[in-house]
């Protein structure tokens, strides 16, 4: 297996992922008191995730309700409403206004110090709510002395705003030091995601947070828990693991980068005898509060660097209700499996002991990417590659821990087979979509390898995608030009209304969580090997989503109708292949871009600012910028 074989799959954990033959939720009473956690401000700043102090969140926000309606949407349903018609989404009238600043600073989540970059000093990072309908307003201030920044609002479609998507070398220059930008955009879809750093991998060390938009929901639920951000984490600044993996080798001296820990709403525990950095044990685990009898909406996010999480209650079923910013017909499961980038919504039943705790969990399951059957589908340490969270009835105890334990096979997180989303025929929207045949195919190969300077890349079609952190994509496509760069990545699609994307992943064995921006996609068909050019899983209302799964030497077919002028990336949103070049940007609708939309001139005053920071400050670009 080569590079595999001689790192990735020798990293095995000492122990195994605690599991019980029977499921159970033994009473709270047998639990140990644990020691006192550190201070909040210490482990994750001014945030409050994570704490018995996080509020539940409303069924909206303020606003006007039409009609005389309970809700600011009205009578639109998950059903009866396309939310990709501008017509059909709500029009509020509503502004939600945010002020940010961007800084570094430490933060110990999980005991050890880390460098950290975070908004307005809270990791996880602040939430940003708004009721469907509503735009969004938010002022980034750069605060970082030596660093550009940009932020992504990942899920969001930005119809008619492709400039605020929030991605440097595509859709603006980076937010110079000292300077702020604004960004203003609609909240056109509603459900759960996260906004983040696309500078580079900037989100690797804590600039990530949650955004709820409130809209109509599929199944009755009681409390609104809020989000629940999972993520991997590690104990190195980023750009010590850019380094890092572009100069990895199967017997070192220099190792690719492996998860020291997972996180559960910014918070774990660690082991001190583990590392040889600054570190205090039981730094404090996460908690939630649960109500006997009651229906609770959790809102699972994925904000981690590369891992593939496996998320579940000791116990209890989750009952699915959307995938990323897409309502389903609900439907129960044990076990959710997200990527990075992907949400999911569960309702979870309450039990009826009051006094019950146990166990929220999350792993990434044993380090490595192969042989088959013996390693997990990412990588880690082996040290805490999986962590807990708290969650407590009225009467029990916070300060004791849950005894439960999991009844998940751990066979079900291992490579290959675990390397992948759930199966597409359980996942189905609740409004109805048919993907109907493309005017356009596309075929990508996707493969890894060393490029001529030694440095290890992701390649599409044979070309790794190098950005102009200068020049932004789509603003020379507005200038009317045609003749990109290879590097670029440019796919001119023209007035196409629709395109088919068949990727096939060969060679390197490891997963990638495909995103694309602007648009939620179809989700046609996926496996291992070789799509046979005729399956389609529900053709007539396949899965959509924003971000997708390709196994490992495996394949990908998604549909996207093209109705929403600009230049789209497409990207795996693993942090270090990104960064590596693993990308291709779609441009549609090119004469409405050049045309018709018209660009603030916030756009271009932010490349002058940057513009004019680099010309005294060196910017050492040591990926695709992306």
């Amino acid at each position: 297996m080569g590079f595999v074989s001689g790192i990735f799959a020798a990293v095995v954990a000492a122990t195994a992922v605690a599991a019980s033959a029977e499921p159970g939720r033994p009473s709270q009473k047998f639990g140990h008191h644990r020691l006192p956690p550190l201070p909040q401000w210490k482990t994750n700043g001014a945030s409050t995730w994570g704490t018995l102090n996080q509020p539940p969140l409303p069924p909206f926000i303020n606003g006007p309700k039409p009609g005389g309606s309970p809700f600011p949407w009205g009578g639109r349903t998950c059903e009866n409403t396309n939310p990709y018609q501008s017509k059909d989404i709500p029009y509020t009238g509503m502004t939600r206004y945010y002020d940010w600043t961007v800084t570094n600073t430490t933060l110990a989540p999980d005991g050890v110090m880390t460098p950290a970059l975070v908004v307005n000093g809270q990791f996880p990072g602040p939430l940003i709510e708004a009721n469907w309908g509503d735009e969004i307003v938010v002022n980034v201030h750069n605060a970082l002395e030596t660093e550009g920044t940009a932020i992504h609002w990942h899920g969001f479609l930005q119809s008619g705003t492709p400039w605020y998507d929030g991605v440097p070398t595509v859709s603006q220059c980076p937010i110079a030091p000292g300077q702020t930008f604004t960004y203003k955009f609609r909240a056109e879809l509603y459900g759960v995601t996260w906004w983040h750093g696309h500078y580079s991998s900037q989100y690797v060390n804590g600039l990530a947070g949650p955004i709820v938009v409130h809209g109509p929901k599929t199944h009755d639920y009681d409390i609104d828990i809020g989000p629940v951000m999972l993520t991997d984490w590690f104990h190195s600044y980023y750009l010590a693991l850019l380094e890092q993996i572009y100069h990895a080798a199967p017997t070192g001296p220099i190792l690719p980068p492996m998860a020291d820990n997972m996180l559960i709403n910014g918070k774990a525990n660690y082991p001190c005898n583990a590392t040889k950095a600054a570190c205090t044990p039981n730094a404090g685990l996460a908690s939630f509060k649960f109500k006997t009898g009651k229906r609770h909406l959790l809102r699972l996010i994925n904000h981690s660097a590369e891992a593939i999480i496996f998320f579940s209650i000791d116990g209890y079923k989750l009952t699915v209700v959307s995938n990323d910013f897409v309502p389903l017909v609900p439907y129960q499961t044990d076990l959710i499996t997200l990527s990075v980038g992907q949400r999911t919504e569960v309702i979870v039943q309450g039990g009826n002991d009051p006094h019950e705790a146990v166990w929220m969990r999350i792993t990434e399951g044993l380090s490595g990417l192969g042989p088959p059957g013996a390693t997990g589908c990412s990588l880690n340490t082996g040290v805490a590659y999986t962590t807990t969270a708290g969650i407590y009835y009225e009467q029990a105890d916070p300060t004791i821990d849950p005894v439960t334990t999991s009844s998940i096979d751990p066979s079900r997180y291992l490579f290959p087979n675990a390397c992948g989303n759930n199966d597409l025929s359980t996942t189905v929207p609740a409004f109805v979509m048919p993907a109907n045949d493309p005017e356009v195919t596309l075929n990508f190969l996707m493969t890894g390898n060393y490029n001529s300077t030694g440095e290890f890349v992701w390649y599409v079609n044979n070309v790794t995608y190098q950005g102009d952190l200068n020049d932004p994509l789509f603003l020379d496509a507005k200038l009317g030009k045609t003749d990109f760069k290879p590097t670029d990545q440019v796919i001119n699609l023209g007035t196409a209304k629709s395109v088919r994307i068949v990727l096939t992943s060969v060679g390197f064995p490891a997963s990638h969580p495909m995103h694309i921006h602007g648009h939620n996609f179809y989700v046609l068909a996926e496996g291992l090997g070789s799509w046979d050019g005729k399956t389609i899983i529900n053709q007539a209302n396949p899965q959509r989503r924003d971000v997708q799964l390709i196994r490992p030497n495996g394949y990908l077919v998604v549909q996207i109708d093209l109705e929403n002028p600009g230049m789209w990336p497409f990207h795996c949103h693993v942090a270090w292949h990104a960064s590596e070049g693993m990308n291709i940007n779609i441009l549609e609708q090119v004469p409405t871009v050049v045309n018709d939309l018209q660009v603030p001139a916030t756009i271009a005053e932010g490349c002058r600012e940057w513009w004019s920071w680099t010309n005294v400050n060196f910017v050492d670009q040591i990926d695709s910028g992306l």
